[in-house]
């Protein structure tokens, strides 16, 4: 008997352990849940005003890539780049070599300026680089065209009839920081 109340006794602490230990636990429980959830909300918050500082950062860098790309496409447009150029001989093949070499350096020289715009601009910008080059190319095949002036006149002459390559992608960039705002 004496054996069989030693071993209620024990039981029974046992189970007022227990109960002392669930409320413990549960509090223990909700503690560690709180506190990673604010621990998430605080990273979440950094996260953001990080984003937002360095979106605030990045946006003039943003707007200067715009602006040189602009700058670009405005150099390349025939007629523009036809008055800035004049051909050093009367040579046509010289004269579409000087062109062509001319908008490709302008192209290199801003290769950096697609880490700040969207794909999508810069291969509308690329295209429009490219279709300037074939406008030239084509200018230059034609049997009209016999001399580096004449090379000239035709481009002008094409360029009166219809827009710019470099106008498509002048407004996708006026749409495009018109949405940063």
């Amino acid at each position: 008997m004496f054996a069989t109340k030693l071993i209620y006794m024990e039981v029974s602490r046992i189970i007022d352990l227990f109960l002392y230990a669930i409320p413990t636990v549960i509090t223990g429980l909700i503690a560690y849940y709180f506190f990673r959830e604010h621990t998430k909300n605080e990273d979440g918050r950094r996260r953001f005003l990080l984003k937002k500082d360095l979106q605030v950062n990045a946006l003039p860098l943003r707007l200067q890539a715009y602006e040189r790309m602009v700058i670009f496409l405005e150099r390349i447009i025939p007629s523009k780049l036809l008055i800035r150029i004049a051909p050093i001989s009367t040579d046509k093949e010289s004269y579409e070599a000087l062109l062509i070499q001319s908008i490709e350096q302008e192209f290199e020289h801003n290769l950096s300026q697609q880490i700040y715009i969207s794909d999508k601009c810069w291969s509308i910008i690329a295209t429009s680089k490219n279709a300037t080059i074939q406008l030239i190319r084509k200018a230059s095949m034609l049997e009209k065209t016999d001399t580096a002036n004449k090379l000239r006149e035709v481009v002008l002459t094409e360029m009166m009839e219809r827009r710019s390559p470099s106008d498509t992608a002048l407004s996708f960039i006026k749409e495009e920081v018109s949405d940063l705002w």
